[in-house]
């Protein structure tokens, strides 16, 4: 499977007191990265919805905080697809201080996280559909 790569820029408001990045924050920049990743694949979140009726929510996150990012520090977010099931999909992601070109820097954070499909409506966990599976296992 192919990586995807996300640059971010730490802004004020990713920052805590002392002008570090606030570790809950790395969720976010996950986040921003598993959206695109989809959005790269032709899944628009926004369609989802409207369309096939359902939506992915995040199920589990287990992240591992190697470094730090400060104020106005490049990071590179990554997102892999490491396994697909019929209700859910396991992301790899990583958190790099951006590095020289061909180079993804220092990591920073690791997660593995497990976003399942549910009914937009009810909420009840159902089976991912099967062209929206096809597009993202491309």
């Amino acid at each position: 499977m192919t990586t995807f790569e996300l640059p971010i820029r730490v802004y004020w408001e990713d920052t805590d007191a002392g002008g570090i990045v606030f570790y809950a924050n790395y969720l976010k920049f996950f986040e921003r990265a598993r959206t695109e990743w989809l959005r790269a694949r032709g899944v628009s979140q926004q369609a989802l919805r409207a369309q096939a009726g359902g939506m992915f929510v995040v199920a589990e996150a287990a992240l591992r905080y190697v470094g730090s990012a400060r104020l106005d520090d490049a990071l590179l977010v990554t997102a892999e697809l490491a396994s697909a099931g019929r209700a859910s999909l396991i992301l790899n992601q990583q958190a790099f201080l951006a590095g020289a070109a061909n180079n993804r820097g220092r990591l920073l954070c690791s997660g593995r996280i497990r976003i399942g499909w549910v009914d937009a409506v009810t909420l009840r966990p159902s089976r991912i559909p099967v062209e929206i599976l096809k597009k993202i296992k491309s």
